[in-house]
């Protein structure tokens, strides 16, 4: 059975960057998603495409169909007193905030400058090239409820 729209995809992958640094990985068929419902990156969705059960892949997701490329606009400075008192603020913490539409943003504290905060709101992957080796372990159909819920459900999971 192909990758197709509505199917079920289970892979093992190791995520790198450019200079062979292992960003993430998922072994023993651990990550799974339905193709064509965008619960990936764009680029890889692409690469699964057409692809079956047995077939290993090595593929390069430019940040264009990853993550995107850094934008300057998330980088801000924000009074400190907008943060709770009580938590000493240290570069590299990451706080929950509100997008001016109200959507969830994570930023990371990257400087503290007197009485102002400057955080990042661009995702962490964004502007890096994402190579990804891949070792596709299943492909089946999706369920009516996994396709209603809108994610893979387990052995004896309903929900």
């Amino acid at each position: 059975m192909q990758v197709t729209r509505h199917k079920v995809v289970v892979i093992d992958y190791v995520l790198k960057d450019d200079d062979g640094n292992t960003i993430d990985q998922s072994s023993d068929g651990n990550f799974s998603y339905i193709h064509g419902t965008k619960s990936i990156i764009p680029g890889l969705e692409k690469a699964m495409a057409g692809k079956q059960a047995g077939d290993n892949l090595k593929v390069c997701i430019e940040p264009a169909d990853a993550y995107g490329e850094r934008d300057l606009a998330n980088i801000q400075r924000v009074p400190r007193n907008l943060f709770p008192e009580n938590i000493e603020l240290k570069a590299g913490m990451q706080f929950q905030a509100a997008s001016p539409e109200g959507n969830p943003l994570f930023v990371k504290v990257t400087a503290i400058e007197n009485d102002e905060v400057i955080v990042d709101g661009n995702h962490p992957l964004a502007g890096i090239n994402l190579n990804f080796s891949i070792n596709v372990i299943d492909v089946r159909d999706a369920s009516e409820e996994e396709l209603a819920h809108g994610h893979v459900h387990g052995p004896g999971e309903n929900e």
